[in-house]
């Protein structure tokens, strides 16, 4: 199998539960709006690992797809991004660092190492800050038996 062959996806979801009133819930997605539109578009001269383009938000109404929870979703195919996991993890760290959220689900999968999922709770959820974050990661591999 050639490099060309080892296509890992990534993709997930960022959960944030509004505050009750609306005026708040409308500025906590307005500043999630601001850390996705912070990004980076496509490929930058740093080798930043996410874009801009790979994340979708709805809009801020039941009429336009979030009911109470405000859902940001994102997915990217890569070449072996798990050979740069380290570096992919720290960068989505730092957005979710810049966010308002109360969890986050990243699934990897890839070719080589199965599939892998990394989670990310924050209970009284999270504010925009430098604190650092707390995942878990379970990992589920497919193997075939020769018979």
């Amino acid at each position: 199998m050639s490099n060309f062959d080892q296509e890992s996806i990534v993709y997930g979801v960022i959960r944030h539960i509004p505050a009750a009133d609306p005026f708040t819930a409308r500025v906590h997605r307005r500043a999630n709006w601001s850390a996705i539109q912070s990004l980076p578009l496509g490929v930058d001269d740093e080798w930043s690992l996410l874009c801009r383009e790979m994340f979708s938000m709805p809009g801020d109404d039941v009429f336009s797809g979030t009911y109470q929870t405000q859902l940001i979703h994102f997915a990217a195919s890569y070449k072996a991004v798990e050979y740069e996991w380290e570096h992919w993890l720290r960068q989505f760290e730092t957005l979710l660092k810049s966010m308002y959220w109360v969890s986050a689900t990243v699934h990897l999968e890839t070719e080589l190492s199965g599939k892998h999922t990394f989670n990310w709770n924050a209970e009284q959820g999270h504010c925009p800050s430098d604190a650092d974050l707390r995942m878990n990661c379970e990992w589920e591999r497919e193997a075939g038996f020769a018979i």
